[in-house]
């Protein structure tokens, strides 16, 4: 239906997780008695757990079993069934927002175009097989569509013996169509209801191939003649469902990603490799054929493709805003620094989430590294938001300092090195506590997000962690930007170039 895109043939499951402790019913944990001498909850007479608020929570969980992806991985296990895919894990509003998207009930996928049936279902398999090779491909999730496999019915009317009987074909047809599908003869009033009223053969009158040969047809003597005697019957394959796009048949091969992997890297792995076999003549396409990658990973390039221009352009603004502030190229260049210390800070705290080690530790009884889903992190649109917003913050502090290494400098008599660096450090001491105020705050308020697991969770979290990573280095600008600063001022001196800073202004 255009609200439901999912085919009446297609299976879903749809699983409810226990939840890892036992919880009461606002969602806390509950902790019960706990012998540590022997390792193992006490119970009472009858088995169960004594409540005990120093007590540990019980966990519901096998111990093997350490995140929701280990449970999905036992399930796919356990579930094989010969004959259909273990699909990808999505949610059900997930699935139907891939299905409206792409079409296919995957996130990924290739769409074989071709001029029939058969062919596409020929090249298909072909992609099938290949895309099984591919290493960061999970094997067990890649199937083709089979398009021609479905068994039909087919009626063949013999013209002549049903003239001898003086039968015509129309008649035979309307019999067949009473007795199989049924026909509306009338319509029922039930007060202001109105229901309509079909006639057809009983069910064990029409499921069987030898109980349609005995649907009577009547000639016009009155004789009842089987339909076996006037017509053939045939057991044939053809198509479960016949798809096009663009005026083309297609047919779909779905396939998903080993964990850890990003979909675009996946999908570009794949296309090369289909390519390599293409001019190693190991695979060859029909006259007519083509194929394209489609799914997810199609948002996540036009995605790419508009942050290539989004994020130089942020830059420049932000460049721009600072230099109607400070009216000086270098100075401006110096606040921007700071910047590129977080941009360093946010792809640093990226490689730390990908380290086994990063956070394996416990406080309180609670893990840090469930708290916070420490889990490899991948290249993303919600990746480069996050360095995005970023930008923005990363600026604060080097706009605070500078500001007040301007007024520093007006108000005191430069005219040697030293003068200068005392004018930094008079600066820098100033204004340590508004710096870390202002990092502090973001800090502290990035970490809810970070150790969120609601709705959204998934794409709020990795918007996050660049934010988290850059302002936890950013604080390095409270020493990047007044070192850079006064630098260039004793560059100045040294070589005698003047500036107006160096002069004690009068009020």
């Amino acid at each position: 239906s255009p609200l439901d895109p999912a085919p009446i043939s297609m299976i879903e499951t749809i699983i409810a997780y226990k939840p890892e402790y036992l919880l009461d019913k606002q969602g806390r944990r509950l902790d019960y008695q706990y012998d540590k001498e022997k390792k193992e909850f006490v119970r009472d007479d009858k088995g169960e757990l004594i409540p005990d608020s120093n007590g540990r929570p019980y966990r519901l969980w096998r111990d093997k079993i350490k995140t929701p992806d280990d449970i999905w991985k036992e399930i796919v296990k356990a579930a094989e069934v010969p004959g259909t895919t273990s699909a990808p894990k999505l949610q059900p509003i997930a699935a139907r927002i891939v299905m409206l998207q792409s079409g296919m009930r995957a996130p990924m996928g290739v769409k074989v175009k071709g001029p029939t049936l058969e062919i596409i279902e020929k090249v298909a398999l072909e992609i099938e097989e290949l895309l099984k090779q591919v290493p960061s491909v999970e094997a067990a999730a890649v199937v083709a569509d089979r398009v021609v496999g479905k068994p039909y019915l087919e009626i063949d009317i013999d013209r002549e013996a049903i003239a001898r009987y003086g039968i015509k074909i129309r008649q035979v047809q309307d019999v067949i169509e009473v007795a199989i599908g049924g026909r509306k003869i009338t319509t029922t009033v039930e007060g202001r209801e109105r229901y309509p009223v079909r006639v057809r053969y009983l069910r064990e009158l029409r499921d069987q191939k030898n109980a349609l040969e005995r649907i009577l047809v009547s000639a016009p003597d009155g004789t009842q003649i089987p339909l076996e005697q006037i017509a053939t019957i045939n057991y044939l394959r053809g198509p479960q469902v016949i798809k096009s796009e663009d005026t083309a048949l297609v047919a779909y091969v779905l396939f998903d990603m080993k964990e850890g992997e990003a979909e675009v890297n996946v999908v570009e792995k794949c296309q090369q490799f289909l390519k390599e076999k293409i001019e190693k003549e190991e695979f060859n396409l029909p006259p007519g054929v083509s194929y394209t990658f489609a799914g997810n990973y199609e948002n996540q390039v036009r995605s790419e493709k508009t942050l290539a221009i989004v994020l130089p352009l942020a830059l420049f603004v932000i460049f721009l805003i600072l230099y109607f502030q400070f009216k000086s190229v270098i100075t401006t260049s110096l606040v921007f620094s700071g910047i590129i210390v977080a941009w360093s800070g946010g792809f640093i705290m990226i490689w730390l989430y990908g380290q086994s080690w990063f956070l394996d530790f416990d406080i309180m009884g609670t893990n840090m590294q469930t708290l916070f889903q420490v889990h490899p992190i991948n290249l993303s649109v919600a990746i480069w938001v996050g360095f995005l917003a970023l930008f923005g913050i990363a600026s604060d502090d080097g706009v605070v300092i500078t500001t007040y290494l301007d007024q520093s400098f007006r108000t005191q008599q430069i005219e040697t090195i030293e003068d200068a660096r005392e004018a930094t450090v008079e600066a820098g001491h100033r204004r340590v506590r508004p710096c870390l105020m202002t990092t502090a705050t973001t800090i502290l308020a990035l970490i809810p997000v970070l150790t969120s697991t609601g709705r959204g969770a998934d794409i709020m979290v990795p918007m996050a962690i660049p934010s988290f990573g850059g302002m936890t280095i950013e604080i390095l600008t409270m020493l990047v930007v007044p070192v850079l600063y006064c630098m260039f001022k004793e560059w100045k001196i040294k070589l005698g170039i003047k500036d107006k800073l160096f002069v004690k202004q009068e009020k």
